[in-house]
Parts: C-alpha cells; sequence; structure tokens
C-alpha cells in the first residue's frame, strides 16, 4: 500500500492530475499507519506484523 502510494503520487505530480495525487497521500498515510502498528507488535488485520 505504501509503495502503491508513492507511485501514485509521483504519477500524480507528473500529470498534473489532483485525483491521483489525493489518492496517493491517503495510500501514504494507511501504509504508514499499518507499518507502525504491525512494527510495534499490535495484530493488524488478523495478521502479527504487517509486512
Amino acid at each position: 500500500m505504501l509503495v502503491l502510494g508513492i507511485i501514485l503520487l509521483v504519477v500524480g505530480f507528473v500529470t498534473g492530475l489532483s485525483i491521483l495525487w489525493t489518492i496517493g497521500v491517503i495510500l501514504v498515510i494507511i501504509g504508514l499507519v499499518l507499518w507502525i502498528l504491525g512494527a510495534a507488535g499490535h495484530a493488524v488485520g488478523g495478521r502479527r506484523h504487517y509486512w
């Protein structure tokens, strides 16, 4: 999710499409939250650790 968000940020920036930029920012934020929760040892989505 984090990588997809970064890709959408880059594509949105290059093409000038604000919807891709917005979706990319949202995906990056969600990916970071999941990553931090997984690194802290909390179960994320039924898994012991996220990635």
